[in-house]
């Protein structure tokens, strides 16, 4: 099966984290979210995707050219205006033709069993089948209503609470056929959850939904994205060349951990600390003593030297075993805002 790339994001959201980079190439445990969507397909078997383009179109496609070097066989396609996310799609129609494919966000960071969603989409034979994640505070994304059999009944977008009716959310991945791609108007912006799926219901087209376990993240705003850091971390989502913690021995005496501490030497340490603070405003950084952040991975806290041009990163997990590491994801993270300040 071919896979299909959403890539073309400028993420202005994100703009304090990813400058002027196109939002999927935005760094994540020492490779571009991009990356990381790359080895999910391969997992599952998929080498074969093409890239819909938009902002910046050449960070990627220079980048990661034909795709040889990473295993996969890679093509693009740039819009030279937003089509919408079904829009965009139907643009790539010359390369999936008329058989069923995959479609991904390239801005998600996600470990689904994708084998799973296609060979439930080709059991039924619906027109499409989309993953559906359990999401505690679904607001903000598109919540999808199904029956027993597991059909898509009913969408509502980004509710408020009082019209929340399920926890399923839409990740924005789907397995789809060339007949409901067909419905896509090539004239005009369109996208799949306001206007082709209410259409394509509207029209009688069987609609189905596959529930994934494992993790799933949209890294939109800078608070996804710090949190989606610290759960890789963490070791709650399978990433490739990422470690999975070690847990720990139960007959383990855990000793008092003193930290760890990097020191970053900048252009201007005042510049980069107001990028920094407006970078994890979202995150619920305390900035009464530089930027603090604290939560169940461990304590973070940045601030200027005050003696030259650098900011120190002091980092306390809690697990002793991973101060080092938490102080050193950090350090990346503020060497990337650095550049881009």
């Amino acid at each position: 099966m071919k896979a299909i790339i959403l890539a073309g994001g400028e993420g202005t959201r994100l703009k304090s984290v990813t400058g002027d980079l196109p939002k999927p190439m935005v760094g994540l445990c020492g490779k571009p979210v991009l990356e990381h969507i790359f080895d999910l397909l391969k997992r599952n078997g998929i080498t074969d995707a093409c890239l819909a383009l938009h902002y910046r179109p050449e960070v990627i496609r220079d980048r990661y050219g034909d795709g040889q070097a990473l295993g996969m066989r890679l093509e693009y396609r740039i819009e030279t205006a937003q089509r919408g996310t079904a829009g965009a799609v139907r643009a790539c129609a010359d390369y999936y033709g008329d058989r069923d494919f995959l479609v991904i966000a390239g801005d998600c960071i996600c470990d689904f069993d994708l084998k799973s969603l296609i060979e439930a989409h080709h059991r039924h034979g619906s027109a499409v089948t989309m993953a559906l994640y359990a999401h505690e505070q679904p607001l903000q994304y598109g919540i999808v209503l199904t029956d027993r059999q597991d059909r898509v009944v009913s969408f509502v977008e980004k509710p408020d609470w009082e019209r929340v009716v399920s926890d399923l959310v839409n990740t924005g991945i789907y397995v789809i056929s060339p007949a409901a791609m067909a419905q896509v108007p090539p004239d005009r912006p369109y996208d799949f959850a306001k206007d082709l799926f209410p259409l394509l219901m509207q029209r009688g087209y069987e609609m189905r939904a596959v529930r994934m376990d494992g993790y799933w993240c949209d890294i939109g705003t800078p608070r996804a994205y710090y949190q989606c850091c610290l759960d890789a971390l963490d070791g709650r989502v399978r990433l490739e060349g990422v470690a999975k913690p070690e847990p720990e021995h139960p007959g383990y005496a855990r000793r008092p951990d003193a930290g760890a501490q990097r020191v970053y030497v900048c252009r201007s340490r005042a510049r980069l600390m107001r990028v920094l603070s407006q970078s994890l405003m979202e995150a619920g950084a305390d900035f009464s003593d530089g930027v603090a952040l604290r939560n169940d991975v461990g304590n973070v806290r940045i601030a200027p030297a005050p003696d030259r041009e650098a900011v120190t990163i002091s980092a306390q997990a809690a697990d002793p075993s991973r101060s080092a590491e938490l102080a050193d994801g950090f350090l990346g993270f503020v060497k990337g805002l650095d550049s881009q300040a």
